[in-house]
């Protein structure tokens, strides 16, 4: 990997670094708990407040990564400027908080955040704990490999017994753990570990969603797309909203239907934003 690309992937790194530090870890929520916002208030505790708080999770652009041209470091993306549509529609000022992927529904029970919004993928296991919105996303999911592996793989097949990286607590690790059985699945907290790791030949592949995947891409020239997509995947990106408030699930679904003509526009902006910030 050239070193302006590796020094890239360390900047988000570390950015991330500094927004964990106030999250409270990954810890899991204490189950005899029932903060306010699971009794189905949680739209008027916010409105009261005059704020929303966000939980995401940063270096996964272009749905979330920090802007390292701005000398406050904020946190942008696809994620947040439907965030930030959502505080507009319920008349509040929004406040992001930089987590770990693997705390957002921890921190929701915890009553940390009042939503996540990550390209959260709504699976059977994560209703459980919380209620999600429709759909505002939808991407299949690869995996990448160094740029002199291409051509080395042409099946799902061929990764048995690789290693493969993955965000911790995601989709992909899922899907690299039951669709390639005979593999070594390491879980990182973000995507730029795995792709260093791989980069120093500790990893054969990581597996990400397509969209992510192109930042890195474009980002990289040593990295390439295997060409290879895990299968029959029913995979969404949608809004965590804490059980019980359907006034607030219906706020979000609204806000999605309102801006579906607008998320491809978001998608574009801020996919150049990572690219040019990567540059730097």
């Amino acid at each position: 990997m050239k070193r302006a690309v590796q020094a890239a992937l360390l900047g988000l790194l570390a950015a991330g670094a500094l927004g964990l530090a106030g999250c409270g870890g990954d810890k899991p929520a204490d189950s005899a708990k029932q903060p306010s916002s699971q009794q189905g208030d949680l739209m008027k505790k916010i409105k009261e407040k005059g704020t929303l708080v966000m939980g995401t999770s940063s270096g996964f652009p272009p749905y979330e990564f920090i802007d390292t041209s701005r000398s406050d470091k904020t946190v942008v993306g696809i994620d947040v400027a439907l965030g930030q549509k959502i505080a507009e529609k319920l008349g509040v000022k929004l406040v992001v908080q930089d987590m770990s992927f693997s705390a957002l529904l921890s921190s929701i029970a915890a009553d940390k955040i009042d939503i996540a919004i990550s390209a959260i993928n709504a699976t059977d296991e994560r209703r459980k704990a919380v209620d999600f919105s429709e759909s505002y996303m939808h991407s299949p999911h690869i995996l990448l490999i160094r740029k002199e592996d291409a051509g080395k793989y042409k099946t799902l097949e061929d990764f048995r017994g690789k290693t493969i990286g993955a965000q911790k607590s995601t989709l992909q690790e899922d899907l690299a753990r039951t669709q390639i059985p005979e593999s070594k699945v390491v879980a990182l907290d973000r995507i730029p570990d795995t792709l260093i790791e791989l980069d120093h030949g500790k990893l054969d592949a990581v597996a990400s969603q397509g969209v992510v995947a192109q930042q890195y891409l474009i980002m990289n020239p040593e990295l390439a797309d295997s060409g290879v997509k895990f299968e029959n995947v029913k995979s969404s990106s949608c809004v965590a909203i804490p059980k019980g408030n359907e006034d607030m699930v219906k706020l979000v679904n609204e806000v999605i239907e309102e801006n579906k003509d607008q998320i491809p526009n978001w998608i574009q902006e801020y996919s150049a934003l990572a690219v040019e910030n990567a540059k730097k």
